[in-house]
């Protein structure tokens, strides 16, 4: 890794008149944005399908491999001869600066009819060309999607027996059924890829590497869990036998209790991580780095028994990582990876990522929760093999945080390792030279501290569902002065 620095902004958190931030005309301008102020790292969320059940998270999705097709361009598929101009143009009108998400998706689910409607008239080489490539997650993804609508969202452990359990003639039967529906998902995931890997090529031809985000687990109700129930602690009912979570510690009594179906990494050992190896080749022909999500899960993970309310009652279990990272980076480099080591970390994961070069992460904010003397988040005792926040998606931005969370004890800490007093409106920029200056290889600053916005532009609170992953950035917002302010600062600490 050189040394750089870069923003975190999401997909859906760009300007678009439609509704949402998507892969269109903003995300290019805001590629522009990045290289004339001499960023050279963009870091996105993971762009896998959300589900308005679940408040559209990012993290909870319906398949580790497919495309968010929420995010595809309504203004590239007039360009691509898919869509008239005035059929985008009567779209409804949406806020400026929230994702609307009910009206997007039931927006473009209209819009992708008549794409759909003038694709499947031609014969297409490139279309034919990706299902033959993704042949190993596609079809199955496209049949699960039309299964889903069939059954009426049904979890799939809810499914009728014969397709819950794949039986082969119950299989075709249904293709059969939902072909068209099948043909219209696959050619969904097929503009979704096309139109990212345009945006990436564009993005690395400016300098840009894109950073992606690698959750360690899939949804109960996936795909994967579908198609692969052997890789999963399931019963007999596809019903998870224990789920994953983290125990309790000093942010929660009773711990996190995520409900995620657990690996088991026997299984997938026999089969030399077949799965794993596919999932990070697919997102490395995405990303050009991968931030692995609950990166101690790999080396041991906490079990809480299926129907357990708290995760109190967790166990830790080993994994074999050395094992599974040494095949990985058999595969790949090791450059490819930034570890989440964010929590309590203990010393069998430090030594794991030590032995594989894997860079872990600092967050700011975490370092005036006690004396900055010796704390490891403290920019004095960064090492440069790290990457380094001001704050992450899960966190309060940095004003929202000085302004409503900090204590007294806290700001007197910030003061004090400033050396002097300063005011919300100034405090995010002060945070943000102080990771800049350090000596981590990589800066990251989310979007929102950059503009110095407040706990109104948080992006997430977790453990709730209602009203996250909706902020998105205003057009002004990228301005030739925050350009200018934002190139001084990387210059000046030597990340340009």
């Amino acid at each position: 890794m050189r040394r750089g620095s870069g923003v975190l902004l999401h997909i859906t958190c760009l300007p678009s008149p439609f509704g949402a931030g998507d892969i269109g005309t903003w995300a290019y301008k805001f590629a522009d944005f990045l290289a004339e102020a001499k960023q050279r790292y963009w870091q996105v969320l993971p762009l896998n399908p959300t589900d308005m059940a679940y408040g559209n998270c990012p993290y909870t999705s319906t398949s580790a491999f497919a495309g968010n097709t929420l995010l595809v361009s309504p203004e590239l598929m007039v360009c691509g001869g898919l869509l008239m101009q005035g059929e985008v143009e009567r779209l409804a009108s949406f806020p400026r600066d929230r994702c609307d998400y009910a009206t997007v998706i039931s927006q473009k689910e209209n819009l992708f009819n008549l794409a759909y409607g003038r694709f499947r008239k031609e014969r297409n080489t490139h279309y034919e060309r990706f299902c033959v490539e993704n042949v190993h997650w596609l079809g199955d993804f496209a049949l699960f999607v039309a299964l889903k609508k069939h059954f009426h969202g049904k979890m799939l452990s809810a499914w009728p027996e014969e397709i819950r359990d794949r039986r082969p003639e119950s299989l075709q039967q249904a293709r059969n059924a939902l072909r068209e529906e099948i043909e219209r998902e696959k050619f969904l995931q097929y503009l979704f890829f096309k139109q990212w890997s345009r945006l990436k090529n564009y993005c690395n031809q400016k300098g840009i590497l894109l950073i992606g985000d690698l959750p360690i687990y899939v949804s109960h109700d996936s795909v994967e869990v579908w198609q692969h129930p052997e890789m999963f602690m399931l019963d007999g009912e596809k019903k998870p036998l224990a789920v994953a979570g983290v125990p309790p510690d000093y942010f929660s009594l009773t711990g996190q209790l995520w409900g995620n179906p657990l690996y088991r990494w026997d299984r997938l050992k026999e089969t030399g991580y077949k799965w794993w190896m596919q999932r990070v080749s697919h997102n490395l022909n995405l990303f050009d780095m991968l931030r692995i999500d609950h990166f101690r899960g790999f080396v041991a993970h906490w079990e809480v028994p299926a129907g357990a309310r708290t995760a109190v009652k967790g166990k830790w279990v080993r994994v074999d990582a050395d094992d599974f990272f040494e095949r990985l980076c058999n595969c790949f480099p090791s450059t490819s990876f930034i570890a989440e080591d964010l929590g309590v970390i203990t010393p069998d994961v430090r030594k794991v990522m030590h032995h594989f070069g894997f860079p872990g992460m600092r967050v700011l904010l975490f370092a005036f929760g006690e004396e900055t003397a010796h704390h490891p988040y403290a920019p004095h005792n960064y090492q440069r093999e790290c990457v380094v926040y001001t704050g992450t998606h899960d966190n309060n931005t940095v004003k929202g945080w000085f302004e409503n969370e900090a204590t007294p004890e806290e700001k007197e800490r910030v003061f004090r390792y400033l050396g002097r007093e300063v005011r919300g409106d100034s405090i995010s920029w002060e945070f943000i030279r102080l990771i800049m200056m350090s000596v981590a290889d990589v800066a990251i600053v989310p979007m929102q501290d950059i503009l110095g916005l407040g706990e109104e532009a948080r992006m997430n609170r977790p453990g709730t569902l209602e009203g996250n992953w909706q902020w998105r950035a205003l057009p002004e917002h990228l301005s030739p002065l925050l350009v200018h302010k934002l190139l001084e600062v990387t210059e000046t600490y030597g990340r340009a």
